[in-house]
């Protein structure tokens, strides 16, 4: 399950989340989606579109990019260039 791009994707959006300390909820509320959306991205159950990524990306205030990078190989969590 570890190779399936979804659960790497899901993983690592779940990581950043936790480690600013924001509840799915907020996170969907930022974001503009449902809830129970990131939630089944989060648990890699979703495919989910590169405009969701985008919204994702836009309200963690990060890169898009920063989503694909599995946790330790960027040396932590970037943000999005000026």
């Amino acid at each position: 399950m570890l190779n399936d791009p979804c659960s790497v994707f899901g993983l690592r959006l779940s990581e950043i989340r936790k480690s600013r300390g924001w509840s799915q909820e907020r996170l969907a509320s930022e974001s503009g989606l449902a809830r129970s959306y990131v939630g089944g991205v989060e648990r890699g159950q979703r495919n989910i579109a590169l405009r969701n990524i985008c919204k994702l990306a836009g309200a963690l205030g990060l890169s898009p990019s920063v989503l694909f990078v599995p946790n330790g190989a960027s040396g932590g969590v970037g943000s999005r260039p000026n």
